[in-house]
């Protein structure tokens, strides 16, 4: 069996490359472009990109953080997301170990990270994560199976009998259902009351895709945790920048993301 260890840092190592991707994706699927192709390319000179100036982490240091061509300045977002995305992949392998669990949480920890830095960017998060992550996280749920919760047992008393696979699946698909619903009823009366969006429907599948892997109780702490550095990190900064609080445009997508993260500690450790 492998050593802990080495297994981590191996799965650590794989997020980073895993993490240079996400940045492909965070720089061109919030304006529909591919993340395939073409080529990476420096965005001030279009200069195609070198496999050998391409290695996360590594390039950006060689490089000084600069353009090999024309000098022009690497935002230091890259190398942060390869660096967050490996570390989340290291602590995830370390903690769970070899199976499904590690799967389903690196996947998780990686779309996480994606909605993260687009939504601070641009305020948009990409369907392919949001839709697609929730695909996923239905799909993975009675394999790497959710913890038992009120759905859970509201399930067993309509069918005693359902399998465990069942009920985690159920458990997914209800969590979903529940909170993005619920998500999107509140910005609704938001909207209707002020006259203005209170949230993006973008959050709402977010929400959704984040239950779908969670369940219903995590997701709800993260939610919790989300609202929480939102209210105090993105109201001080608004103070400190001296913001327009009725028209600027809090990124409530990045702290649910991180309040996500949160809970997916949590289930870890329990």
């Amino acid at each position: 069996m492998i050593d802990a260890g080495i297994f981590a840092a191996l799965t650590g190592l794989l997020g980073l490359i895993v993490g240079s991707f996400l940045n492909v994706c965070i720089s061109r699927l919030p304006y529909d472009y591919s993340a395939v192709a073409p080529r990476s390319s420096c965005p001030h000179c279009g200069t195609m990109i070198a496999w050998y100036d391409n290695i996360p982490v590594v390039s950006f240091v060689v490089l000084g953080g600069q353009c090999r061509s024309c000098r022009a300045g690497i935002s230091f977002r890259y190398p942060a997301v390869e660096l967050l995305t490996g570390a989340l992949f290291a602590y995830v392998a370390w903690n769970t170990g070899p199976g499904w669990e590690t799967v389903k949480w690196c996947a998780f920890s990686a779309i996480v990270v994606e909605l993260i830095f687009s939504d601070l960017e641009t305020r948009i998060l990409p369907d392919e994560f949001t839709k697609g992550g929730m695909m996923l996280g239905f799909l993975l749920s009675p394999i790497a199976m959710l913890p038992a919760g009120i759905v859970t047992w509201v399930t067993l008393l309509l069918h005693p009998g359902a399998k465990p696979a069942l009920l985690s699946l159920l458990h997914s698909l209800g969590a979903a259902g529940l909170l993005s619903g619920g998500l999107w009823l509140v910005g609704e009366l938001y909207s209707r009351l002020r006259g203005k969006e209170g949230l993006g429907f973008g959050d709402v599948k977010m929400v959704a895709c984040l239950a779908a892997f969670l369940g219903l109780e995590s997701t709800l702490l993260g939610l919790m945790a989300g609202s929480l550095l939102g209210a105090v990190i993105g109201l001080a900064y608004i103070k400190i920048r001296k913001l327009d609080t009725d028209t600027y445009e809090l990124p409530f997508g990045s702290f649910l993301g991180l309040g996500a993260l949160m809970a997916m500690a949590t289930v870890i450790a329990g």
